[in-house]
């Protein structure tokens, strides 16, 4: 990597606390003021709201024959995003950007070894915004460090593309803001890739809960608990300059909540009839990086001497405004087996996921129901999308397959002009999350307000449908 490159990445975690940072990014009016502490901001500073605009709740715009894509950012993410996004059909890669060259060089490889035609490359520390700019692109499809997703997101909208990127969308609440408040002005789709909602199980109890299997559905729970030590000390072939365990460094609360927020926010009608109203969120100490370091690297070692704020086990209560609650854990610290629980509770029964898919119902809600009963329920309400494409996303892939159902469908609803999934007032509540929960960490677990990002659109929304392809 070039020495230039070197100095913007360090700049880049320098400023990580600030949650508004580039890779020689020149921050100015488009993307806001960077702020001195990203903590001490978001437990002092009110976030600019904006003036309201015109709603994007259900937003439809022009139908594309072919989406033209600029993919930014080609690391462990986006380099198999490359090899998703060829496999659905009426797509083409114009673009592609990455401040590794050699991660370029692959990803053009993969795009002609498949005789598709090669992608333009770029490669430069601000080479995102001339992508962004350019007129023969539709999406800017972003896989970069979670300080960026923000940023080009608001730059990609600007110049009048819609913006997909990866989780989470932004981590303080005046990101939750800028997507909003840039979505309404330019009238463009925003949608955070939240692969999650589009995983199997999850989609089963989504068409479950809209047909009344469970009943009035009052709690859920959600998780991220997967043990990452060893991804984020790895200093060559992890995350790029080991972003995210600087974030470590800097940042308590829950940093990645929308794995297993997202499907059941979906599945209890968050911003389409209810939204959320505060939170409260408690967490450990610091344990498992310490005690990692220690045993990896040594007592005298850089790593161990460190300081780590981000707690070994966060976990957060949402009450919504119709006294719904919604429990969310984070854990990438501790020897613990891949979790995000997925557990639904509604009057007449319930489900969850991990360790093993199960359902209860009444009149027997007391005992889960039997392999054959079991079945037959998930047979019965499988939903559309993994009748229509599921055989196929579990060839393709990307974490058993939700990856591909993913994309599949953002690029379904872009070529026929429908709303998508996931909108930008879904981005912004389940990401606000990030900021609240580290606010009520520090200030000893007291309730959070929550703002309302779609202005009051919620309470005439109708939940979200069962989707398909057809």
């Amino acid at each position: 990597m070039k020495s230039n490159e070197n100095n913007s990445r360090r700049r880049f975690l320098k400023l990580a606390a600030s949650g508004s940072a580039g890779l020689g990014l020149a921050v100015n009016s488009v993307f806001g003021q960077v702020l001195p502490n990203g903590i001490e901001a978001e437990t002092t500073e009110l976030p600019v709201s904006g003036t309201k605009q015109k709603s994007v709740m259900g937003l439809c715009c022009e139908p594309l024959k072919t989406v033209r894509i600029g993919l930014i950012g080609l690391g462990m993410r986006g380099s198999d995003a490359v090899r998703r996004l060829m496999q659905v059909e009426g797509t083409e890669i114009i673009a592609i950007a990455d401040v590794v060259e050699k991660n370029v060089k692959d990803a053009n490889k993969q795009i002609t070894d498949a005789g598709f035609k090669a992608a333009l490359e770029f490669s430069g520390d601000e080479d995102w915004k001339k992508i962004c700019e350019r007129d023969d692109i539709d999406l800017i499809y972003q896989c970069t460090p979670w300080l960026l997703h923000t940023p080009i997101s608001v730059y990609a909208m600007k110049h009048g593309k819609h913006a997909a990127c990866e989780v989470p969308s932004a981590v303080t609440l005046q990101e939750c803001w800028d997507l909003v408040n840039t979505a309404e002005e330019t009238q463009r789709h925003f949608m955070m890739l939240e692969n999650c909602c589009y995983d199997f199980f999850e989609l089963n109890t989504l068409n479950m809960a809209r047909n009344g299997v469970f009943g009035d559905i009052y709690h859920a729970e959600g998780a991220y608990i997967h043990d990452l030590r060893w991804l984020k000390f790895m200093k060559e072939g992890g995350y790029q300059n080991m972003w995210r365990l600087e974030y470590s460094k800097l940042h308590t609360g829950n940093p990645y909540p929308t794995h297993g927020l997202g499907p059941v926010a979906q599945i209890m009608g968050i911003n389409r009839g209810d939204r959320f109203d505060y939170l409260t969120s408690v967490s450990t100490n610091q344990f498992g990086m310490t005690l990692y370091a220690k045993e990896k690297f040594g007592e005298n070692s850089p790593e161990y001497r460190q300081a780590y704020k981000l707690g070994d086990m966060n976990t957060t209560i949402v009450h919504s405004l119709m006294g719904k609650t919604i429990m969310i854990q984070h854990d990438t610290t501790s020897p613990r087996p891949y979790s995000r629980i997925h557990r639904i509770s509604g009057t007449k029964g319930m489900a969850a996921k991990w360790p093993v898919e199960q359902i209860a119902l009444e009149p027997n809600a007391h005992e889960f129901l039997k392999k054959d009963d079991f079945d037959a329920l998930i047979k019965k309400y499988e939903h559309p999308l993994a009748k229509q494409i599921g055989e196929k996303a579990k060839k393709v892939g990307g974490h058993g397959g939700m990856d591909f159902i993913m994309d599949y469908r953002l690029i379904y609803c872009l070529r026929n002009g429908l709303p998508l999934d996931q909108d930008v007032y879904d981005a912004a509540s389940w990401c606000c999350v990030v900021p609240l929960s580290e606010k009520s960490v520090l200030n000893r677990g007291n309730s959070i307000d929550i703002p309302d990002f779609t202005r009051g659109a919620w309470e005439k929304a109708e939940p979200w449908p069962i989707v398909t392809i057809e």
